[in-house]
């Protein structure tokens, strides 16, 4: 929790809000035990009860020992609501509860809406349709190109792309919804932390672009800092705004297929982008499909599953990454053998050295010689052609 000097007397004249935001922002506190705090009256009330350390006996089911309610009296006792709702306003960040005018209706008719939640940007711009685009962050090249391709084409049929605005495969498909411009949809996206600091260091730019042409959704106070178990809990929030959501690599396990289970749960379509079947970012996309997602084989799949079927043939969507010269120089007869043998999916060394009928020692100079100028990149263990122009720059992606 960020720490304040408390007043002895907080302001009447603050909002309730401003008094939600301090109970989030006690350590811990997520949706379900927000909801008990608030069992015990206005959430003024609630601050007041435990300052004066009378909360007491939670539900066994929200696992909070003494310690823990120790530790909430001791921070609403050394924090200021009055201090935190001003840090709330100098960053501009919008707070909204359950019930007011400006709460997003889909969330209102959630099955577990946030009870308080912040924003950067407009959040009236969630009318339009909304499709979420989720992914692993450790994505290949195939997986960030086909992202960021369905962003553009989703962007340029009047859909709106919400997303987490992680590494991968997030942010490439808010790249690609922007790059469409101001004649496509506005974009929007669920975060795990506070919105001062809403998502990796490398994506900061890519989130101030979302916050200008659409909104940024959190339900963590400004100034709390993320951590691992609220990154779950928003997905339900990412799912619950979206009107289909469409995985594009994943493996087995991870934070998109909780967003799948959360969609499922609130019966929303769930479209998998089908992969290589020897690529572990493809694992958990070729699962889904075998255990009957539909296929998403391009903008026009997204389309029809949320009833705008036919929109996208009737428009053209501009490429989400301009055309440019490709200055590389062109590969000798070995490198275009390697090109040719890996194709445009993930292979591994081993692929290439038992297909290309090149040796080792001629094959690990000519991949030496390709990625020196720019036509292949690792992975991992992992080697992929790199498209004309190279956009992994643009994406925030580095090989490793």
């Amino acid at each position: 929790m960020t720490q304040f000097a408390a007043t002895q007397n907080p302001s009447p004249d603050l909002p309730h809000e401003a008094y939600l935001t301090a109970l989030a922002s006690l350590e811990q506190v997520g949706p379900a035990r927000m909801r008990w705090l608030l069992s015990y009256g206005s959430p003024e009330m609630v601050w007041q009860l435990l300052r004066a350390g009378k909360i007491r006996n939670p539900p066994a089911r929200l696992a909070v020992k003494p310690p823990q309610l120790t530790e909430w009296v001791a921070q609403a006792n050394s924090a200021d609501p009055q201090q935190i709702w001003n840090a709330c306003c100098a960053l501009g960040v919008g707070v909204v509860s359950l019930g007011s005018p400006g709460y997003p209706p889909a969330l209102a008719a959630d099955i577990d809406p946030p009870v308080v939640l912040f924003h950067l940007g407009n959040p009236d711009l969630l009318s339009a349709p909304s499709v979420a685009i989720v992914g692993t962050r450790r994505a290949t090249g195939y997986g960030l190109r086909v992202a960021e391709e369905l962003g553009a084409g989703l962007a340029q049929a009047g859909v709106m792309v919400v997303s987490g605005l992680a590494l991968g495969i997030d942010a490439a498909a808010h790249f690609g919804a922007l790059s469409v411009g101001a004649s496509g949809a506005a974009v929007a996206a669920v975060v795990g932390s506070g919105l001062h600091a809403p998502c990796p260091v490398r994506n900061r730019k890519l989130a101030s672009r979302v916050a200008s042409s659409g909104v940024i959704f959190s339900e963590v106070p400004p100034e709390v800092s993320g951590a691992p178990w609220r990154f779950p809990v928003r997905n339900r929030i990412l799912a619950a705004l979206s009107d289909a959501v469409v995985v594009v690599e994943s493996p087995g396990a991870g934070g998109s297929m909780h967003t799948v289970r959360e969609a499922l749960t609130r019966d929303i379509p769930v479209l998998s982008v089908p992969g290589p079947i020897d690529s572990r970012a493809s694992e958990g996309t070729n699962r889904l499909l075998s255990d009957g997602a539909e296929p998403c084989l391009g903008v026009d799949d997204v389309l029809m599953a949320i009833g705008l079927g036919g929109k996208q043939s009737n428009t053209s969507a501009p490429s989400p990454i301009p055309s440019q010269p490709d200055t590389r120089p062109v590969p000798d007869e070995a490198g275009e053998r390697a090109l040719a043998t890996i194709g445009w999916r993930p292979v591994s060394v081993e692929h290439l050295a038992a297909r290309s009928g090149l040796d080792f020692q001629q094959l690990a100079s000519t991949l030496a010689w390709l990625e020196t100028h720019g036509w292949i990149q690792r992975t991992g263990g992992w080697i992929e052609r790199r498209a004309k122009p190279d956009g992994s720059e643009r994406l925030g992606r580095r090989a490793t």
